[in-house]
Parts: C-alpha cells; structure tokens; sequence
C-alpha cells in the first residue's frame, strides 16, 4: 500500500502540531489567554490557549492522517483554510484586545506557511479519492 500525500502531510503536520503544543505549555507561564505570552523556541509567542488550539489542530491533522486518505484531504484543506484566514488576520489584531492567543509576527509567517502547504496538498493532490466516479 502507498502512502498518499495528504494522508502524509498530515500526519507529519499533525506530530508537529502536537509537539509544539506540548512544548508551548512549558514556557507559556500563567499566561492563559491574552496579548501576552511566553517565546517558544525564542521566537513565537504563546499562551495556554494557543497550546490548545496546536494540540486540537495536532490530533486532528494526526488523525485523519492515520485513518483515511479522504479524511486526510478533507482536514488538511480545512486547517489550511482556517491557518490562512488566521494568517491574514493575525496582522491586523496584533496589539489589539481581539490578539487573546497572544500572536506575534512570526507565527503569521508559519501560520501562512502551513495554510500554503496544507491548502495546496488537500486541494491539488489525491484528486483521485474524491472524484473517482462510477462509470455505467
């Protein structure tokens, strides 16, 4: 059996996710929700809230990468969406009451990375999975 590459992208994007999760909640402090937070990996800024929103996005991506190829496709371009809306967004909240998962620069620049990979691998490839058709 091959491994498709949505079902790949997401299951690696997904271990990623989850460990910066995991990682995040070490140097977020009593930073829970808010503007403020602690600097993973002495760059992006994170809270308690924003380690949850990586570990939800980790096992999801995870799991639809270890339980079907449709499933795959079908999160990636559903996080990617979601990565690229924040991405964009994100710019324009910084310094404002509306930053509660204490965003900073650089994870707009990942968040829009991320949406760029996950968009184009659920959108472009497995095209088979999902319009397979019937033929009578």
């Amino acid at each position: 059996m091959t491994q498709s590459p949505n079902r790949l992208v997401a299951t690696i994007f997904g271990a990623v996710y989850l460990l910066v999760g995991v990682l995040g909640l070490f140097v977020a402090g009593g930073n829970v929700v808010g503007e403020e937070g602690g600097l993973l990996l002495g760059v992006f800024q994170v809270n308690h809230l924003h380690n949850i929103a990586h570990l939800l996005i980790g096992a999801a991506l995870l799991i639809a990468g270890l339980r079907s190829t449709p499933a795959a496709k079908a999160t990636n371009t559903t996080v990617g969406a979601v990565y690229l809306l924040l991405g964009i967004v994100g710019f324009f909240i910084v310094d404002t009451a509306l930053n509660i998962l204490a965003l900073n620069t650089a994870d707009h620049y990942l968040h829009l990375a991320s949406a760029i990979v996950l968009l184009g691998v659920g959108l472009a490839l497995d095209r088979r999975t999902t319009t397979a058709r019937a033929t009578v």
